[in-house]
């Protein structure tokens, strides 16, 4: 039998799925996820949530996931002091279905997206696949938007979607509401959709405010969220997007049919409505986040402000040797965003310890001189 070579997509060809290296290491800092294991009695109630539609697995879920809008509505108003409707609110298989959702809806052939590098370096799959053309603008030294170029690009490119990420992937960077609300205002009046990432918002520090409450305000603003970190539900896979009814309405057209399984949508519902239980991890990572920070900067590396659970520090002369060198005592962290910068999730404390006492011990570590 002749070998069959499948009709891939020219624009495909030679392309690599996108994922982190998975390893099996003692400390796996390296993609983001809450560390801890769900708290007991959270895990034994989602086995009971799950336990109790089992018997009704046979029958479609409902499509709509109305009881799980409502409880993230909910839970926002809790978390942010906004308040939404269930009709606001739009869950998905993580964020990164919602995002796909959203370059379905308002990207497109002879469309634009535009936004602002580093940053999340899955936007622009969602464009190739979606067949949207995809512009990104440098951020100042700082890893802050430039304001003034932000509105010009605008101006010239008339995007469809403008994408901006608080707090920012990879460097931790919050959108201050002062610099948000003038590109708001450009994007809205050439007509584009405006995407805030906050997949990591609920680790802001004190006083950071969230993208949510000019919802108001915004007709064309969209803020996305994930259940992934702050929820420690990454192997759950829930995400969703937080918008104007109009907006949400045009994610339901391109979702697929039934796409959020029952038993997600159990497990989610649970979930928030355990969400105080969950609050003390965010605390300790924070705190973990804020003196890790402290630790580096006063080791001489230089470290971006973060509003995550990660911190973006350097600058390094041979990052791949650091790298390698905390694998080799085994603590696996990421290699992403500029030249001579590494990102470190914020794990356990036993965790960070592990980190520190590795990048001590590692060759190398003689940082550049800032630009």
């Amino acid at each position: 039998m002749s070998a069959f070579t499948p009709p891939l997509r020219d624009d495909l060809a030679g392309q690599v799925p996108y994922g982190a290296p998975q390893l099996d290491v003692p400390v796996r800092l390296n993609v983001n996820e809450n560390p801890f294991p769900l708290p007991p009695e959270l895990a034994a109630a989602m086995g009971q949530a799950v336990a109790a539609i089992a018997p009704e697995l046979n029958r479609y879920p409902d499509r709509e996931a109305t009881e799980l809008r409502a409880e993230l509505a909910a839970y926002l108003g809790r978390e942010s002091q906004v308040s939404v409707t269930g009709a606001q609110v739009w869950p998905a298989n993580g964020s990164n279905e919602v995002m796909h959702q959203l370059f379905l809806a308002f990207g497109g052939p002879e469309r634009t997206a535009v936004s602002f590098d580093p940053t999340y370096s899955m936007y622009p799959e969602y464009a190739r696949d979606t067949f949207t053309r995809y512009l990104t603008f440098p951020r100042t030294a700082d890893f802050r938007i430039d304001v003034r170029r932000a509105i010009l690009a605008i101006d010239e490119q008339r995007p469809s979607i403008v994408l901006l990420t608080s707090p920012n992937n990879p460097t931790g960077t919050a959108l201050p509401t002062e610099d948000l609300t003038p590109i708001l205002d450009a994007a809205l009046a050439h007509g584009a959709v405006l995407v805030v990432d906050e997949a990591y918002a609920e680790f802001r520090r004190s006083g950071t405010p969230s993208a949510l409450e000019l919802l108001d305000r915004y007709p064309n603003l969209v803020v996305t969220r994930t259940m992934s970190k702050a929820f420690g539900l990454a192997g759950a896979r829930v995400g969703y997007a937080v918008a104007d009814a109009a907006l949400v309405d045009a994610l339901r057209i391109v979702r697929l049919p039934y796409h959020l399984s029952a038993v997600t949508q159990a497990v989610a519902v649970t979930a928030l409505r355990h969400s105080e239980v969950l609050q003390q991890q965010v605390r300790t990572l924070r705190d973990e986040r804020d003196a890790l920070a402290d630790w580096l900067a006063a080791r001489g590396f230089t470290v971006a402000p973060s509003d995550a659970n990660f911190i973006l520090f350097g600058r390094f002369h041979d990052r791949d040797a650091v790298w390698q060198s905390l694998l080799d005592h085994g603590v696996l962290i990421r290699q992403t965003g500029p030249q001579g910068w590494l990102r470190v999730s914020i794990g356990t404390p036993l965790e960070n310890d592990r980190f520190r006492l590795a990048l001590e011990q590692a060759p190398g570590t003689e940082q550049e001189a800032a630009p």
